[in-house]
C-alpha cells in the first residue's frame, strides 16, 4: 500500500492538527452550550486533554438539563450561565495536575477565547500560547489579560460565538 500524500492530500500544520484534536475532544462534551474540548501540548507532544462536563461523581447535563445562573452586570445587562459543568480548558488544567504533567510553556488550543476565570488559571499554570477557533462574544477581559501577561493569543478567524 503506498502511504505517500498524494498532490490532492494537504498535510495540516500544527496549529490546524491539534486544533481538530481539540474538536475530537469536545465530542464527549456532556453539556450542549458551548460544546468545547482543549488540548494542551508542548514541543508539538500532546500533554493533556479536557472537555465541558460535570465534576465526577455529578450528573451531567445531558442526563438531567442544565443548571442556569443569571448575572447582573454592572451596566445592567443579564447573561445566563450553565454552572453545572467545568470548563474544557479547566478540566484539562485539572488532568495535567493530578498527573503531575508540568504546563509550563506550553500551548492550550480550544474552540473560543477562554473565559476570565480559565485565563487566570491558564496564566498561573504559565501557558505561553492560546490558540483558539473562534473568538467569544464576552472574552474582551481575558484578551487583556492575556496580552498584560504576554500570553500570545490567536484565533484561527474572527467570528465570533454567541451563545
Amino acid at each position: 500500500m503506498d502511504t505517500t500524500n498524494t498532490p490532492t492530500e494537504v498535510r495540516p500544520s500544527w496549529d490546524e492538527y491539534f486544533m481538530g484534536l481539540a474538536r475530537a475532544v469536545a465530542l464527549r462534551a456532556t453539556c450542549s452550550r458551548g460544546r468545547s474540548g482543549c488540548v494542551i501540548v508542548r514541543d508539538k507532544q500532546l500533554l493533556v486533554t479536557g472537555y465541558v462536563g460535570s465534576p465526577k461523581g455529578l450528573p451531567h447535563c445531558n442526563d438531567v438539563g442544565h443548571q442556569i445562573k443569571k448575572t447582573i452586570h454592572e451596566d445592567g445587562h443579564i447573561t445566563e450561565h450553565c454552572v453545572r459543568t467545568v470548563h474544557a480548558e479547566q478540566n484539562a488544567i485539572c488532568q495535567a495536575a493530578r498527573c503531575g504533567v508540568v504546563l509550563e510553556n506550553s500551548t492550550l488550543y480550544c474552540r473560543m477565547t477562554p473565559c476570565r476565570v480559565c485565563a487566570m488559571l491558564i496564566i498561573n499554570c504559565g501557558i505561553r500560547r492560546v490558540v483558539c477557533e473562534y473568538r467569544y462574544h464576552a472574552g474582551e477581559e481575558s484578551e487583556q489579560m492575556f496580552k498584560e501577561a504576554n500570553v500570545q493569543l490567536e484565533f484561527f478567524n474572527e467570528e465570533v460565538l454567541n451563545y
